[in-house]
């Protein structure tokens, strides 16, 4: 697969992927944040605020290069996704909040990514090495992302039993396209991803396990109830590593840029499940 297949190929699973996510929403899901709003203000803080601090940290403490410190915010700065929201079902979260996390958090996105994408590359790779995101593909990296969402949003509100019958197939098909293109971006270049994976495993790891943990330790911590706890665990916990992976290879064509997001495809799965049997070990604190 070369590499501008696996670019238009990204392309189309991050639109089947935003889909999916419209055909799953409605309005009262952007209504429904203001039944919890202490929940709703602490999540949106921890994603635009607190994780790419927390990524300039991690970055700092494991002395990333320029280009792997660029990748490394593209994913602290990409929203929750479908992914985020079938953890927290399957592990007692508080589910409805997270579809509406996903929502406003994907909203948000058209302005915090770009933002911090191009302080990235000016703070981390001001010589050079990365061309900042050029306002014609900002353009078209919100339509990627807005208007497969307003499509599905507008199925579901037009056709709500065919937009049902169509949620559990899109999703499973934006599940399989994840892991295929995942596999063929790691494929396409093993070697390079092989020889970073100890210089840059390590970071990955860790700042996908401060995001869980943030998530929800801080919930627990401001006394929230311990579903809406989980729901922000696992939206701030997990991104949308497809469109990191989008935004490094089709848009700055930098595989290296790549590398944080293809690792965390691979990792975020294993920590996630694993959060989540902790969460059941520990249900009754």
């Amino acid at each position: 697969m070369n590499a501008l297949v696996l670019t238009n190929a990204l392309l189309v699973a991050l639109a089947v992927v935003m889909a999916g996510l419209g055909l799953s929403l409605t309005l009262d899901d952007f209504r429904r944040l203001r039944a919890h709003p202490g929940a709703a203000l602490l999540a949106l803080g921890l994603q635009v605020v607190v994780l790419p601090l927390a990524c300039v940290a991690v970055i700092a403490a494991f002395q990333l290069p320029p280009l792997y410190a660029v990748g490394l915010m593209l994913l602290a700065a990409s929203p929750g996704g479908i992914t985020a929201n079938l953890f927290s079902h399957l592990f007692g979260g508080h589910v409805a909040m997270n579809l509406s996390l996903t929502a406003l958090n994907t909203v948000l996105s058209l302005v915090t990514l770009p933002l911090i994408a191009n302080g990235a590359i000016a703070h981390y790779a001001g010589g050079g090495q990365v061309v900042p995101l050029p306002w014609q593909k900002l353009v078209e990296v919100i339509a990627v992302i807005a208007v497969p969402v307003v499509l599905g949003m507008v199925v579901r509100r037009a056709r709500p039993a065919w937009a049902a019958r169509l949620d559990r197939p899109v999703k499973a098909l934006s599940a399989v396209l994840l892991v295929v293109l995942t596999v063929a971006a790691i494929a396409k270049e093993r070697e390079a991803l092989l020889s970073a994976a100890g210089e840059l495993g390590g970071a990955v790891l860790v700042f996908n396990l401060l995001s869980l943990a943030a998530g929800y330790g801080l919930g627990r911590l401001v006394r929230l109830p311990r579903p809406l706890c989980i729901a922000i665990g696992y939206e701030v916990g997990v991104h949308n590593s497809t469109l990191a992976l989008y935004l490094a290879l089709g848009v700055l064509q930098q595989f290296a840029v790549a590398l944080p997001a293809a690792l965390y495809s691979v990792s975020m799965y294993v920590t996630a499940l694993a959060f989540g049997f902790w969460l059941r070990r520990h249900s009754a604190a």
